[in-house]
């Protein structure tokens, strides 16, 4: 399957039980902050600035650096989990899934500021294959 690249969203470290009960502890925080990050079953493109400064979003590796770009991907957990089995989802090595269909997101890009929680976005609404970093299958 040929897909064109600006219409894939890579999410990594996504744990592939998707439940934090009976998650072995180095998957437990991982899971949830890929769960605060891009699960948004009901985030429309008008509610980016909202969104990712109640779920305090920051730059990886930094505590209050403005992320440049956020994903939300408008499905449950279900749905998503799917991706990390050979039903939903086309294994592209090393832990990595494509799903086999396009899920509805809402990509938030930084509009201004550099400081949580001064950051504006401007949201976007598209269709998108997403690659998962599926943890332990």
């Amino acid at each position: 399957m040929e897909v064109h690249q600006s219409g894939v969203i890579l999410l990594l470290l996504l744990a592939a039980s998707f439940t934090a009960y009976g998650q072995p502890d180095d998957i437990k925080p991982r899971y949830q902050n890929f769960l605060n990050q891009h699960l948004g079953p009901h985030v429309s493109a008008h509610a980016c600035d909202n969104e990712i400064r109640k779920r305090h979003i920051t730059a990886s590796g930094t505590t209050n650096s403005c992320k440049k770009v956020n994903t939300f991907i408008q499905a449950n957990k279900n749905d998503i989990k799917v991706v990390c089995g050979r039903n939903g989802g086309t294994p592209q090595g090393n832990n990595l899934f494509m799903s086999n269909q396009p899920f509805p997101v809402v990509t938030c890009k930084l509009k201004s500021g550099e400081r949580h929680p001064k950051c504006e976005y401007r949201g976007n609404t598209s269709s998108r294959y997403i690659v998962l970093g599926c943890d332990r299958e």
